[in-house]
């Protein structure tokens, strides 16, 4: 770091487990920015520097290696490269969402691994059925359908696991119907999500998913590429 009152390049170790880090960045007079290659979540270290009022960049990881002259990597070199990277105004800072768009990627992924659980369990269902030799394809999850479905005669432990599958596919509707309306809400009150979904074939969940991976078109130094 550099201490810009005596212009003086200070390196320092600081532990996160034992409390050392969060005391020093609380302890800091003036609010600091902080250079990060871009890495795994790290939010637990963003929240800190955000209680503290600091400021946190995070770099192209590619690109803060790619101008390092030296290309031996340790530690202590790293972080004196991005200080320099920072300096010298050439940080190759990226776009990252905020929290709150963080946590809806968080919503979309969890409904997507629900919404493909729930995929398996019709096709186990649906393998079930045809075994019997009852094809009913996407009929088969009609009313009727699933009547017949529970109307088949089964051998006592295929029975049993089409009870369970049924009672998950009845647990997995309702759960992943809200997170359809949630989807919705969200995608509806994001104007480039909405600009999205006016084109064909393009609905909330897509257009959602788009904007909270690019991000704004602004933010892209080859937005021609995308």
């Amino acid at each position: 770091m550099l201490d810009p009152t005596t212009g003086e390049v200070i390196n320092r170790r600081l532990e996160h487990e034992n409390g050392e880090a969060k005391k020093f960045y609380a302890t800091l007079p003036s609010p600091a920015r902080v250079g990060m290659e871009a890495t795994c979540d790290a939010q637990w270290f963003e929240r800190t520097l955000r209680e503290h009022n600091h400021e946190l960049w995070i770099g192209d990881a590619a690109e803060i290696r790619a101008a390092m002259v030296r290309k031996q990597k340790t530690d202590s070199r790293d972080a004196l490269h991005i200080l320099d990277l920072l300096l010298t105004n050439r940080f190759p800072r990226i776009w990252v969402p905020s929290p709150a768009e963080r946590d809806l990627r968080q919503m979309l992924r969890h409904r997507h691994k629900l919404v493909r659980f729930r995929t398996s369990v019709m096709n186990q269902l649906h393998a079930l059925a045809m075994g019997q030799g009852l094809c009913r394809k996407k009929k088969l999850w009609t009313k009727v359908g699933r009547k017949e479905l529970e109307g088949l005669l089964l051998d006592p432990w295929a029975s049993l696991r089409r009870k369970e599958l049924l009672q998950l596919l009845d647990q997995l509707d309702p759960w992943i119907a809200n997170l359809d309306a949630a989807v919705i809400q969200a995608a509806e009150s994001r104007p480039p999500a909405v600009c999205l979904m006016q084109q064909a074939g393009v609905g909330p969940v897509t257009a959602l998913a788009f904007v909270l991976t690019i991000g704004p078109v602004t933010a892209l130094r080859a937005a021609k590429r995308w």
